[in-house]
């Protein structure tokens, strides 16, 4: 995995590359979300700047990451701390799990990978989502065959 200086645009665009992909694969509404909350703009990170390390990430992670199934990745623990590790300030810190809540959140579905990514980054950098969250996280609803008043919590 290459080196970014801690705290720089790149490292940051790195925890958001890291949060587009937590769960295995690039998803349309998490690609999404970074226009519809303005991440990019909160993070100051420049669109061809997100674009170069996303692509840089997905390269990195092509040599080291563990692959299950053809088209997705699986990240383990210490390669999210890894991560994480550059992103020292306090308030990038804040600003960080914000934005990758914000990501996570944009399909609805919160999975196992994005859920570590998120308690890592908790535990890591000792914050809680109170302190970052706008809105109510929520787990994603479909609806049951049984008809509309009957719902199911799947993911």
């Amino acid at each position: 995995m290459r080196h970014y200086t801690t705290d720089s645009t790149e490292a940051m665009s790195r925890v958001v590359a890291l949060a587009l992909l937590a769960d295995g694969a690039l998803d349309n509404s998490e690609i999404e979300s970074l226009t519809r909350h303005g991440i990019c703009d909160r993070l100051h990170i420049a669109p061809a700047t997100l674009d170069r390390v996303i692509h840089e990430f997905c390269n990195d992670l092509l040599q080291c990451a563990k692959a299950p199934n053809i088209g997705q990745i699986e990240l383990d623990r210490e390669l999210i701390d890894h991560l994480l590790e550059d992103i020292r300030s306090p308030e990038l810190q804040q600003q960080a799990l914000g934005a990758i809540v914000d990501i996570v959140n944009a399909d609805g579905c919160l999975n196992g990978g994005e859920a570590i990514v998120i308690a890592e980054a908790m535990s890591l950098w000792g914050l809680e989502l109170q302190q970052v969250t706008r809105t109510e996280v929520r787990p994603a609803q479909r609806l049951s065959p049984l008809g509309e008043g009957h719902r199911q919590w799947l993911c």
